[in-house]
């Protein structure tokens, strides 16, 4: 059979695009850097928005919606702010026939409109924690556009909360990136993350600390797959996000922001595809068995029909696949790029011997199965093949992560994963260095694993790689 995609191990950015577009999950719009999500991916967004948006709301937050244009003098008020994110902007001078009186920009994220209304919003102590979340479009102008990587528009969640104290403040940032985000990625995403504190130079602009999630791809590079900022009070003071305190002064507020995006398909892309095509994880999928009629004969429909029901009764996602007029190799090589977890094979020959083929994308693998053990053997691949990916994923990552003690050693280690390096053998001098070949630090990380509050603690591992 003729390969449908470029091999990962000849043209990774190749097998990437191929991918891409045979499994029908994107197109690139009329505008450069602009993406049409098709179907498939879309659905899967629709996934991980929907534990996401669970996730969020245990959190404690509520969904709100803010306008996509806002005035040019909001960005302003935050010099640092303004300053990181100038060359990204779209900024809007007609409307209407009319040249408009103040330009507008086209929404690339939303603290400076959030703080706004925070102010308008917020007067006591008793406001608050605040609390928001929104579900939006942004627009960030990309000079090297990548479909769901980088793309100058996208689709993405974005929280905006204020709060008494720095503490608190610090507290709910790190609740979102453990509870929310990693908690995601993990268990639904089937992805081992990094989680830690960016430096200062990488930190988002206008934040006094980073909290990052970082994964690995099948090439070795990293991919920040979400970010919790603390804000301090820098846009509290800006926009007078202010409120009476229990003691009677005049406070401003601290405030937090955090975000993923459509940007997490291209990770699950590049983290679980193979030369076959997507493996999408069994708790993500939208179709999580796919049953198929590879022939049509007497009471094939029907037996086929049966087992769609039984697992949906079972509380499987199904999909159902009869086109008999389209050749079964091409409809299976369809479903193997489009990654559903699990085919169910059914013909005439089958039938007449009492089974079905149950199919895994995970690892190939084939077997037969008697028609009335086919629902307790579903649920039980789909158990096995979320944990397989994981264990798959956390595997590559450790063959690839190397322990270095100098700056060189890591920047040479780089060219084919990650790098773990005593952040004293870096330091800032050494990131601008490193950053010359490519190389980003990726994150802080202290000894045990956990994130550090600040890049001057003791004994902090850096983690340095290429990155998308």
């Amino acid at each position: 059979m003729a390969r449908v995609l470029t091999p990962r191990a000849e043209d990774f950015p190749r097998w990437y695009q191929d991918l891409i577009a045979k499994a029908q999950l994107a197109d690139n719009g009329p505008v450069r850097g602009t993406m049409v999500i098709r179907p498939t991916a879309y659905a899967i967004w629709e996934r991980i928005q929907s534990e996401m948006d669970a996730r969020i709301k245990d959190a404690g937050a509520e969904n709100a919606y803010f306008p996509l244009f806002i005035p040019e003098n909001y960005l302003t008020r935050e010099a640092e702010h303004v300053e990181g994110f100038s060359p990204e902007l779209a900024v809007v001078t007609h409307g209407g026939g009319k040249q408009l009186a103040e330009p507008v920009v086209v929404r690339p994220t939303s603290e400076t409109v959030i703080g706004e209304f925070m102010a308008k919003w917020i007067d006591s102590y008793r406001d608050l924690p605040l609390l928001l979340n929104q579900w939006a479009n942004v627009v960030r102008w990309e000079m090297r556009p990548r479909v769901f990587l980088r793309t100058s528009e996208f689709l993405w969640q974005e929280g905006h909360t204020a709060h008494a104290t720095e503490q608190d403040a610090r507290a709910y940032a790190k609740k979102i990136l453990h509870e929310a985000y990693e908690d995601l990625m993990v268990k639904v995403l089937a992805m081992p993350v990094l989680v830690g504190r960016k430096t200062d130079r990488e930190r988002f602009a206008g934040a006094t600390n980073t909290y990052c999630l970082e994964g690995m791809m099948g090439d070795g590079k990293a991919l920040q797959m979400g970010t919790s900022h603390e804000l301090g009070q820098n846009f509290a003071k800006a926009f007078d996000i202010a409120f009476s305190a229990q003691s009677g002064a005049r406070e401003h507020a601290w405030t937090t922001s955090w975000g993923t995006s459509t940007r997490m398909v291209g990770g699950l892309i590049m983290c679980h595809g193979d030369d076959s095509g997507l493996r999408v994880p069994p708790v993500l999928a939208p179709i999580q068995a796919h049953v198929m009629i590879v022939k049509d004969g007497e009471g094939v429909a029907v037996a086929a029909a049966k087992i769609k029901d039984d697992l949906k009764a079972a509380g499987v996602r199904v999909g159902f696949d009869d086109r008999v007029d389209t050749p079964f190799g091409r409809r299976a090589v369809d479903a193997e790029l489009k990654g559903y977890p699990i085919r169910i094979e059914i013909g005439p020959r089958d039938l007449a011997n009492g089974n079905v083929t149950v199919a895994r994308r995970f690892d190939g693998s084939k077997s037969s199965v008697p028609l009335a053990g086919v629902v307790d053997a579903v649920t039980a691949a789909l158990t096995g093949d979320q944990q397989a990916l994981f264990d798959q994923a956390l595997a590559h990552r450790e063959a690839n992560t190397h322990e270095v003690k100098t700056l060189g050693e890591a920047i040479e280690a780089s060219a084919t994963g990650w790098a773990r390096v005593p952040w004293s053998a870096v330091g800032v001098e050494g990131e601008a260095e490193a950053n010359k070949s490519a190389v980003t630090v990726r994150c802080l990380i202290r000894a045990d694993g956990s994130v550090p509050e600040s890049e001057t603690e003791p004994d902090l591992i850096a983690v340095l790689g290429r990155s998308y």
